[in-house]
């Protein structure tokens, strides 16, 4: 990290039919787009979405951190 610098830390949920990865690359992939020079991410829980006895969804809850720049 620089010295001086000040990150912030948010949580996001992904979802994924097909895996935790999956999901965790979901809430990366969209947050490049509308954050700027993320840094972390940290999986923070993971678990599944249940329907008939079958796993339909995975789901990751991930911490971001992120380059705070107030303009």
């Amino acid at each position: 990290m620089e010295e001086g610098s000040v990150y912030k830390i948010i949580d996001l949920v992904g979802t994924s039919t097909k895996s935790w990865e999956d999901a965790v690359a979901n809430v990366v992939a969209k947050a490049a787009k509308n954050l700027r020079d993320l840094r972390i991410a940290e999986v923070d829980e993971l678990d599944v979405k249940i329907e008939d006895g079958k796993i339909v969804a995975y789901r990751a809850r991930v911490k971001l951190s992120f380059k705070y720049e107030k303009e």
